[in-house]
């Protein structure tokens, strides 16, 4: 018998049907699609519209897929992480909710704010389950309603961000492939540098905040960009020389959709060539956590048994980190 470790065996995502694209965008706020494109790589992000409609939408929704696909019985999840920025409500987690929408009666249930490095920190945190033996089916969600804390017309964050998300199920397998090594940091000094300023305990929702936009996201650009760069690319070569894997040994980096330079950084950083690079930041822009179920979701029938995947993230907090995992199975 081998080492227990967690593997993803089956991936699910969601995007909402409303496309927000670069020249709707160009009637809201002072930017062009050339602009757009040139600097972040983003054509479209999609939205979702309707009214008490909110995260949990979109985790039942990629959920309940991956249950179909994978022929899982709801009442045999043991466990459910969701990670997000934009839950329902403060509480209940939007873990509970989306559990009780697709029947994970036995199943416990709880959120991760990470930010856009939130679906990875939660990705280790299950995989610990597994390898204790601890449980058997967890699933692991990313999403967020980036719309809902939105200012559309603040062109340094609405041309950014996009609603959608995905979900993974974690099981375990002693074949050797599955997660191997995860490396995670975090720095609160870059909280000043991309944050929401209201709505917390600090300084909770009122009249004044509301009117001063306080309830919207709000970054520093350039600080925010150079540490991205910088830490997202160190990691994911980091843990590469951690586990003595070369350029040539990796099959694919799995990079957070943030900004298009900032993957082209990290890929030049890992020695690896642009066909070895997930994108789709150009369809569905900065997803934050949902970013890394979705490119898992829409590159799936390419990933093969045994690949070797890097996946780096980069967040608000600051928030960043790296895992390596073999992928466990073939796509049918």
């Amino acid at each position: 018998m081998g080492k227990i470790r967690a593997a993803i065996t089956g991936v699910h995502g969601y995007v909402p049907d409303y496309v927000l694209t670069n020249q709707e965008l160009e009637t809201m706020v002072e930017t062009n699609d050339e602009w757009i494109t040139s600097r972040t790589g983003i054509k479209e992000r999609r939205v979702l519209k309707g009214e008490s409609k909110g995260t949990s939408v979109i985790g039942i929704a990629a959920a309940k897929a991956l249950l179909k696909k994978t022929n899982t019985n709801p009442e045999d999840i043991d466990l459910v992480i969701c990670a997000t920025i934009t839950p329902d409500m403060v509480f209940p987690a939007t873990a509970n909710v989306i559990s009780a929408g697709i029947g994970a009666v036995n199943a416990f249930s709880y959120d991760i704010g990470a930010a856009c490095s939130g679906f990875i920190y939660a990705l280790t945190t299950g995989s610990q389950f597994i390898e204790t033996g601890k449980y058997k089916k967890i699933l692991v969600i990313g999403a967020d309603k980036m719309s809902s804390i939105i200012d559309y017309k603040d062109r340094t964050t609405c041309i950014i961000f996009g609603d959608g998300g995905g979900a993974v199920l974690l099981e375990p397998t002693e074949d050797g492939d599955g997660i191997i090594d995860s490396i995670h940091k975090s720095d609160g000094n870059g909280a000043a540098s991309l944050k929401m300023i209201a709505g917390g305990s600090v300084k909770p929702a009122s009249h004044e905040s509301v009117d001063a936009k306080e309830h919207y996201v709000r970054q520093d650009g350039a600080t925010v960009f150079k540490f991205a760069v910088t830490n997202m690319a160190d990691y994911a070569a980091k843990i590469m020389e951690r586990n003595n894997l070369s350029s040539e040994d990796v099959d694919w980096l799995v990079a957070h959709q943030a900004n298009k330079r900032i993957i082209d950084a990290t890929a030049s950083r890992m020695g690896l060539s642009d066909d070895k690079v997930m994108m789709n930041i150009s369809k569905y822009g900065n997803t934050t956590a949902g970013t890394i179920p979705l490119l898992l979701w829409d590159y799936e029938s390419k990933l093969k048994k045994g690949d070797n995947v890097i996946i780096a993230a980069f967040g608000g907090g600051f928030t960043w980190g790296s895992i390596y995992l073999k992928w466990a199975y073939d796509s049918k």
